[in-house]
């Protein structure tokens, strides 16, 4: 059973008191991902009585829904009608939402081949730093002069503004899908892949696990079909895509902090201090090391990549630390969308 209300009027209120008042906002929906970025001291702002799909129409590949709509119950109305959200979002808990999976912007294993969530905002409603509720973008692709305030939204942690309402791209889902894995070695792997990259392999995901390399083919029947017998390899679970994505492999289970180090396409092995799993191709790695923060991101950036905490209190700053322009364009932007600094105030970095 699906749930529609529209509570912007009660938000709305809420941050013109906060305004006010100059009280910091922590904006949340369920705190699935609450433990990823810098703890946020503040009045707790609640979007998830904001919630329903809006509009949808299939035909259209278009879905427009409130911020505290649950992500599942947004995936189940695509997946009815045979679509879906191609960045494959994490949910992190059973009560994600829409809102939460725009702050956050990370996407799954499908990312390198279909986009990531901030590709397919199409609009977005959104409360700002001046107390109003202001609509931006629209329901159809089309470029932009100057910011694209919408998509800026995706990744921004609440740090920006209110989000109240996204419009989304969706795909139809593939006809075929297959799952496979390979004995192969990291070094071997990487250079396969970066091989099948150059030629037409429908891979939508791929992630190495220490001894396997881990295959996800979709497309048409026949070019999926192709592609198994000539890669080979055994059968894997389908249900290994939907584990990686929300960090239930045994390999996240370990004690140690998470790191998730992003990376160029096609860098090779890393002599990585603990224990990792290559995703996306290579371009994402996941770490689990008691190795200190300098020692990890020292190892990102000497390759042209960077790297994120995902353990909630185990460094200070779990977002990689801005260099002094990047710093200035985001001061800038914030005092611009939030003159006032109530939103979220703190969350991504110290100094915003």
């Amino acid at each position: 059973m699906t749930v529609s209300f529209d509570a912007s009027e009660q938000l709305l209120e809420q941050v013109n008191q906060a305004l006010a008042s100059k009280t910091p906002l922590r904006i949340q929906g369920s705190g699935s991902k609450a433990f990823l970025g810098r703890a946020v001291e503040g009045q707790l702002l609640d979007v998830r009585a904001h919630r329903g799909i809006v509009s949808y129409d299939p035909t259209e590949l278009v879905i427009t829904a409130r911020a505290g709509t649950p992500l599942a119950e947004l995936e189940a109305a695509l997946d009815a009608a045979g679509q879906m959200l191609p960045c494959e979002p994490p949910h992190f808990g059973e009560g994600a939402t829409v809102g939460g999976m725009i702050a956050a912007g990370l996407s799954g294993p499908r990312r390198p081949w279909s986009g990531s969530v901030r590709d397919f905002v199409l609009g977005t409603r959104i409360i700002t730093g001046q107390g109003k509720h202001l609509r931006f973008g629209g329901e159809v692709m089309k470029n932009v002069a100057g910011y694209d305030l919408s998509r800026l939204m995706a990744g921004s942690f609440g740090c920006l503004g209110v989000l109240t309402e996204v419009s989304l791209k969706v795909l139809p889902k593939p006809r075929q899908c297959t799952s496979l894995r390979l004995e192969i070695d990291l070094e071997r792997a990487l250079l396969k892949l970066a091989e099948w990259g150059q030629q037409p392999v429908p891979i939508s995901a791929a992630s190495h696990d220490g001894r396997f390399l881990n295959l996800r083919l979709e497309g048409g029947e026949g070019s999926v079909n192709a592609a198994r017998e000539r890669i080979g390899g055994d059968d894997l679970d389908a249900g290994y895509w939907s584990e990686l994505r929300e960090q239930r492999l045994a390999f996240f289970a370990d004690a140690r902090p998470l790191w998730r180090l992003s990376l160029p396409n096609n860098t090779p092995a890393l002599n990585l201090p603990g224990e990792q799993l290559v995703d996306w191709a290579g371009a994402q790695r996941w770490l689990k090391t008691d190795a200190d923060a300098v020692t990890v991101r020292g190892i990102a950036v000497e390759v042209g990549g960077h790297a994120s905490c995902f353990t909630a209190g185990a460094t200070a700053n779990p977002f990689q630390p801005l260099s002094a322009p990047l710093l200035r364009y985001h001061r800038q932007l914030k005092a611009a969308l939030d003159p006032q600094g109530i939103f979220n105030p703190g969350r991504m970095y110290s100094e915003v």
